[in-house]
């Protein structure tokens, strides 16, 4: 499948005057400066198909949001190259933005002080949409969003989540077939998040839209993203499916039994089973953890099913979060 963005060998480099302590020093640099250069993101490459929705993540500082101003032309690449929906970004930023979408959580593109119409009506004419379809599109927003009750108070007075609904539908006004989100869903409640998530959703299946996510909010990944890249200062350290991840480092596997009484919970704990580690959640249940190396889980659940009463099982996934929390200690991602 052709890529619609495909990057190589990227790489941005800052610039920044080191400032020595004390009057020496602040005289000397009137003469000579010295300067340090920060690599924020270092020779990493990818590409992505029409279609996909990805999730790039990493810690603070690690060169998410470096990456996306230079997809989508705020930044220009130190060196390496970024081909965007057929566009150089920084090159042709000009004709590109019309093709693509941004939201970034801490900025918002609508106008601070007028009514929120006023700015979807301003980004009507700029993006040269018909009055069709932003009667259609707008109507469709309302329906999912439920931004209607908004659209006549002025952007100061909604609350983060509001606005982050209303910014979400600025950026698909123009129906791009590219969407850039950079932490959507920072400080929103649970129902703001799952409104935002659900219309997502609902563009990837029904237009189609290719959407690149950054956040922080690991639960946004397991909703919407069947593709993970991570990244860790400037270096891409996986790109591949998020259940690759998770096999690879998915290193414990937990079970857990409801039972009949406290005696068959007693006789659960105390089954000894080789590698296998009871925890007792609650009165009737009790979780168990093995390697996934030493012990197959369909055998475990067997030996306990032939020892103990139980009256409810459950197979339990490593959570995405224990997964990155290894890679960002350091210990994850070596070839396995």
């Amino acid at each position: 499948m052709p890529a619609l963005i495909e990057v190589a060998d990227l790489v941005k480099e800052f610039r920044s005057f080191r400032r020595g302590e004390g009057v020496a020093s602040a005289f000397r640099a009137l003469f000579v400066r010295q300067y340090t250069t920060l690599r924020a993101v270092d020779s990493i490459s990818f590409r992505i198909p029409a279609g996909e929705m990805v999730g790039y993540i990493g810690p603070n500082g690690a060169g998410k949001s470096t990456t996306i101003k230079m997809l989508t032309g705020i930044l220009m690449p130190t060196t390496g190259s970024v081909v965007s929906n057929g566009y150089q970004p920084f090159a042709q930023r000009a004709q590109y933005t019309r093709t693509i979408g941004a939201v970034f959580g801490q900025r918002t593109q609508l106008w601070w002080d007028i009514a929120v119409v006023e700015s979807f009506r301003l980004l009507k004419n700029i993006y040269g949409v018909t009055d069709a379809d932003y009667t259609a599109r707008m109507k469709r927003f309302d329906e999912v969003l439920e931004i209607g009750r908004y659209l006549h108070q002025p952007v100061r007075k909604l609350s983060l989540g509001e606005r982050m609904r209303c910014d979400v539908a600025a950026a698909l006004l123009h129906h791009p077939p590219l969407l850039f989100l950079d932490e959507p869903t920072i400080g929103l409640d649970i129902v703001a998040k799952d409104r935002i998530r659900e219309f997502l959703k609902h563009i990837n299946r029904q237009n189609g839209t290719t959407i690149l996510l950054t956040t922080h909010d690991l639960a946004d990944i397991e909703e919407l993203c069947a593709r993970l890249m991570v990244i860790d200062k400037g270096k891409l350290l996986f790109d591949g499916p998020l259940v690759e991840l998770k096999r690879r480092l998915w290193r414990e596997n937990t079970v857990k039994f409801e039972v009949k009484d406290r005696e068959q919970a007693q006789r659960l704990e105390s089954l000894g089973l080789p590698g296998v580690t009871p925890e007792r959640v609650s009165e009737l249940s009790v979780r168990l953890h093995f390697p996934r190396e030493m012990q197959a889980t369909a055998e475990v659940i067997r030996k306990v099913l032939n020892a103990v009463e139980v009256t409810d099982i459950a197979i339990e996934e490593q959570s995405i979060d224990d997964v990155v929390k290894e890679i960002y200690t350091g210990s994850a991602l070596t070839h396995r």
